[in-house]
């Protein structure tokens, strides 16, 4: 819902700058519109029926010391999207299969279940700043 409303806001910023009315109003209708976003992203990041994980989420951190947790989402995998060989991870993520480096590895038992990873995308290239095994289930 926050995340429609950012973007309505956003969409209707750039139409009323395209079309030159009322431009003083387009700022303002932008900025309206990230912070929506924002806030969206923030609200998604964990699993809200189980709030009692939020402290934990807070401090998982990779082998090399990462925290994963930065109010951004996981990207939660499902099992056909994550696999482990010769002691390795790697993950699909849109259609792409990633090998995830050993000091992303997040140690320690997953209490959220599914396998979960942290992309990050810098330059157009994508890069893994955290993973989790999942329990394949």
């Amino acid at each position: 819902m926050i995340e429609a409303a950012g973007a309505i806001l956003g969409l209707l910023a750039i139409w009323l700058m395209l079309c030159d009315m009322r431009s003083e109003f387009a700022g303002p209708l932008l900025l309206a519109g990230g912070v929506l976003l924002v806030i969206a992203g923030m609200a998604h990041a964990h699993d809200h029926g189980r709030p009692g994980l939020d402290p934990w989420f807070k401090a998982l951190t990779s082998r090399a010391g990462a925290l994963c947790c930065d109010g951004t989402d996981a990207t939660r995998l499902d099992d056909v999207d994550w696999e482990s060989k010769d002691g390795r991870y790697r993950v699909r993520i849109d259609g792409k299969w990633i090998d995830v480096p050993e000091s992303a590895v997040v140690d320690g038992p997953n209490k959220a279940g599914p396998a979960m990873v942290w992309p990050v995308e810098g330059y157009g290239v994508l890069t893994i700043r955290c993973f989790m095994p999942g329990s394949m289930s």
